[in-house]
């Protein structure tokens, strides 16, 4: 006996790649989460934040380059077709997230300064809603909720914490960054390659933040003393590999093929799984433990991320009527 088609096939090719998605996902985060505590051992020994962050994305730029031209497969046409939204990626979703990440937490406390960023999810909802029609449903916008309160709760944000309008202003440049990363990286209608996409953003990230070296906008200083972790000091090119390969290479990389199999929507709340694995990193390598509150937030996020998921299926594209 033959059959036609099988009906199962398309559910576990669908599952297949949600689960993917979501391995993909967490694994992005939990590289992004690792980046505040390698940092804080070059901060701690008179690196600057500038400093860090251009080597870092320099050092991804050099790993994942080979790889995205591999992946063209002699097909430049494509970059050619989309130069505009390579640059606007590495200019909005790498250099310009973490210029002005870096830039609020000059002004505010770290804490408040990622609570705004990561309303991004918050903004693709918004942007999908007002660009093409899909309305978020109940459970969408409960998720996105419980998630809100979580962060607030793992941040540790209810004891209060001074705000600055510049620090805000920034923290808020910083989460359009953050949804733009999200968004483009989620569309695959034009045909680019996720590697290559990733390492184009990287190499036009690196351009952008060592322009703004360069001009003076963004303090370089670096050094060549030991850093300090709980684990012991490490010599100073230790934690910049790992800024460069795992928080960054692995993370974008990681980040774009997830992004691509969950969609903007889903990707961006399973990605506030990395404040839950800033703190726990933090507490690994930097002695600072969490609380219980803490705890409790990071099993609000995970509830939320839930609840998103669950509201994929009752989100409903509007359609303009005809006049």
């Amino acid at each position: 006996m033959t059959h036609d088609s099988d009906p199962v096939a398309p559910i576990v090719a669908d599952g297949s790649r949600l689960a993917a998605g979501l391995l993909l996902a967490i694994v992005s985060a939990a590289s992004f989460g690792m980046s505040g505590a390698l940092a804080r051992g070059l901060l701690d020994t008179g690196w600057t934040a500038g400093s860090v962050v251009l080597v870092r994305v320099a050092l991804a730029a050099a790993v994942v380059l080979p790889f995205g031209i591999v992946a063209l497969r002699g097909r430049w046409r494509l970059v050619r077709r989309n130069a505009g939204l390579i640059g606007l990626y590495g200019l909005l979703a790498v250099a310009g997230a973490q210029f002005c990440y870096f830039q609020a937490i000059t002004h505010m406390q770290v804490g408040p300064a990622i609570l705004i960023e990561y309303t991004a999810p918050a903004a693709v909802v918004v942007f999908l809603w007002l660009r093409h029609g899909q309305r978020p449903g109940p459970l969408t916008l409960a998720g996105a909720g419980v998630a809100a309160l979580g962060l607030v709760l793992v941040l540790d944000l209810l004891s209060g914490a001074d705000l600055s309008t510049a620090g805000v202003l920034w923290a808020l440049a910083a989460m359009v960054g953050a949804a733009s990363y999200f968004i483009i990286s989620a569309d695959e209608s034009n045909g680019l390659p996720g590697l290559t996409l990733a390492a184009g953003g990287l190499v036009v990230g690196t351009a952008v933040l060592g322009t703004l070296g360069l001009v003076g906008l963004m303090p370089m200083t670096a050094s060549t003393a030991r850093a300090s972790y709980a684990v012991g000091d490490v010599a100073w090119w230790v934690p910049l590999i790992g800024l460069g390969v795992i928080t960054a290479a692995l993370a974008y990389v990681a980040g774009v093929a997830a992004n691509r199999r969950l969609g903007s929507r889903l990707a961006s709340f399973v990605a506030l799984l990395e404040v839950v694995a800033s703190v726990g990193f933090a507490w690994l390598l930097l002695d600072e433990l969490p609380r219980a509150v803490q705890l409790l937030g990071g099993l609000l996020i995970l509830a939320g991320v839930v609840g998103v998921k669950l509201g994929e299926r009752t989100v409903r594209t509007e359609v303009p009527t005809p006049a």
